[in-house]
């Protein structure tokens, strides 16, 4: 029998760069998503037998955050998050041959807003507000599950760097158009990881079978919201960019229908854990992820253009 993985929300940038990685390793991926063509989150029966057997569940469900945070939008974001946790574990419950291994989203807006000190999975401070509740509850969804024959992991993600989606395409416009200067002081950390890194995470907790709880999923080398734009400029060999004080994001916001937040959070993780357990980061550097992320994009752009 071919080997199987499950990808839950898989349909996503980051579900599929990890599908299209994993069918290279030779996997089966099955996708739990609510587009028609996988396995629906109504079909219990479907999503049971597709963890039955598998060797890992990555669950990635959830709304987007990119929206206002109207009551309706703020229902969907936590319900997408929670309910489709507590579906899985359902159905892990279900299964004779569970999967050993269950990886779950977080996401690193868990922790407070730091311009002071790193946060870290041991010294870390929870912070308040929408998007901290949301997280909180989502992992209280996952590890409220007591599956003696599954790890349990969850993921408390960096903003996720890569060449086919994510963050990268608005802010690679910004800088073309000359928008591309601080946003607010430009004091806030950014805190990032490279989707491939991300990957390789997620192999090194399939490998190393005594790691569960809790993990930072982020470069070790943080920067600040300035010293990002300033290098994908460089990057792009663009000399200008335009500040955007903060009350221009607010205005820009409400037009754009998002929040400031996910721009002026200062966000300053440190992957403790994995550093300490002997993972190694490719992307480590924020000069190392955008020029790869650049010769990628541009590989594709010249693969695609007429003639070629």
């Amino acid at each position: 029998m071919k080997k199987k993985i499950v990808i839950a929300g898989g349909t996503g940038f980051i579900g599929q760069y990890l599908e299209e990685k994993f069918m290279d390793l030779g996997y089966k991926v099955k996708i739990i998503s609510r587009q028609p063509q996988h396995i629906s989150w109504s079909n219990q029966a479907g999503i049971i037998d597709a963890l039955d057997q598998s060797e890992m569940i990555i669950n990635l469900a959830g709304k987007s955050v990119n929206c206002r945070y109207t009551d309706k939008n703020k229902k969907e974001i936590l319900q997408s998050r929670s309910e489709t946790t507590k579906i899985l574990g359902i159905a892990i419950l279900a299964c004779k041959n569970p999967p050993p291994l269950w990886i779950n989203s977080s996401t690193a807006t868990i922790y407070r807003h730091a311009e002071d000190l790193p946060m870290t999975e041991a010294r870390g401070e929870i912070g308040s507000g929408f998007s901290v509740d949301v997280a909180k509850e989502w992992e209280q969804s996952l590890f409220d599950f007591k599956l003696p024959q599954t790890r349990q992991a969850a993921l408390r993600m960096a903003i996720v760097l890569g060449e086919e989606g994510g963050v990268m395409h608005p802010y690679i416009n910004l800088v073309r158009y000359g928008l591309g200067g601080v946003q607010g002081s430009g004091k806030q950390m950014f805190s990032w990881i490279h989707i491939e890194d991300l990957y390789q995470i997620i192999l090194f907790l399939q490998d190393n079978k005594d790691l569960s709880g809790v993990f930072n999923c982020s470069s070790p080398q943080p920067i600040t919201n300035r010293v990002f734009m300033e290098t994908l400029r460089n990057t792009m060999k663009r000399k200008f960019g335009l500040h955007s004080p903060k009350w221009m994001l607010e205005m820009g916001a409400v037009f754009m229908r998002t929040e400031t937040e996910l721009i002026l959070k200062s966000r300053w993780v440190i992957p403790e854990r994995l550093k300490k357990e002997g993972f190694r980061f490719t992307f480590d550097s924020i000069e190392k992820a955008l020029q790869q992320i650049m010769e990628n994009q541009s590989n594709i752009q010249s693969k695609t253009r007429p003639g070629r």
